[in-house]
């Protein structure tokens, strides 16, 4: 049930008789087993199977026939089978070429399976990422990540959020959060690749209203609002001149809350609590310095929640 609504659409478009079960492809997974042993219908495994891993494993050769100088390989993991597929031939082909799996940390499950050598049930699988949203990895897809991966890293929801933002920003990609794990664990740590780097944005099915809530949650993560309060006089002219001060500093106002029954302000203050649009924490810094030089002495000063 957590799947976008673009990517049911689609599917429905191409004739198939969709069905909403549980919260996770694992839900997902059994309810489609479950449907094929009833009905005798033929059960495609979306990663542990292996035709399946043989077919992903053709972006590995694309990624070499492309970028034959890559040094670095990124790919987004849930159940391992792009990962592992990749990686197969990768290794194979240019064995010298590092291949990262990305997973996003409350969907961990094939890091811990790979670090204890078997399939690790999660208890709770929670992430924006609904495509690698995996409880477990397949029993397939575990011994050849362990053999040709050659590191697993894990991200917050933060930096999924901050990956597609980026993609859109500076790609002009509108890539959902599983395909932008392997670009959220380069910005995490840009370090520790060494280039140049394939990063696989391996789907953009994103549902609109949570592409809006991503970008919002992108924007406060990558220090892009800032939220604050300030006590005004309370008469005409001094929201207004607080308000050209923020706009001569070029920070967009989001958003103003009055507050004037607050027990600790004068018969005469009012506090005045805003949401503004920054190009960044340095630019942010840059208008706090203002209005303090100013004399606003902004108070809470700190990133706008999402």
């Amino acid at each position: 049930r957590g799947a976008s609504l673009p990517k049911i659409a689609a599917t429905r478009g191409y004739g198939a008789d969709v069905r909403l079960v549980g919260t996770t492809v694992d839900d997902a997974l059994a309810a489609a087993e479950e449907f094929a042993r009833d009905t005798g219908a033929v059960l495609i495994h979306p990663f542990d199977h292996p035709d399946i891993v043989c077919g992903q494993a053709t972006i590995g050769l694309e990624i070499l026939e492309q970028c034959p100088q890559v040094r670095t390989v990124v790919v987004g993991a849930g159940g391992g089978g792009l990962a592992a597929g990749i990686g197969v031939v990768i290794k194979a082909l240019r064995p010298e070429v590092r291949v990262v799996a990305v997973q996003a940390e409350k969907a961990a499950a094939l890091a811990r399976s790979v670090r204890a050598g078997s399939v690790v049930q999660l208890s709770e699988v929670a992430t924006i990422a609904d495509g690698i949203a995996v409880g477990h990895p397949g029993r397939l897809t575990v011994p050849m990540v362990s053999r040709y991966v050659d590191e697993i890293r894990t991200v917050s929801e933060e930096s999924l959020a901050h990956a597609v933002l980026a993609f859109l920003e500076r790609a002009k990609l509108v890539v959902e959060p599983a395909g932008a794990a392997g670009l959220a664990a380069m910005l995490d740590d840009p370090g520790a690749f060494p280039p140049p780097v394939v990063v696989v944005a391996s789907g953009g099915n994103v549902d609109p209203i949570l592409l809006v809530r991503i970008l919002r949650h992108g924007l406060a993560a990558a220090g892009r609002y800032l939220s604050f309060e300030v006590t005004l006089p309370d008469r005409p002219g001094a929201l207004a001149g607080l308000l050209r001060t923020l706009a001569d500093a070029e920070a967009n106002v989001l958003d103003v809350v009055h507050e004037r029954t607050r027990a600790s302000l004068a018969i005469d203050e009012v506090e005045v609590a805003l949401q503004v649009e920054t190009r960044g924490p340095e630019h942010s810094r840059e208008v706090l310095a203002t209005l303090t030089s100013l004399g606003y002495l902004p108070d809470g000063a700190g990133p706008a929640a999402s």
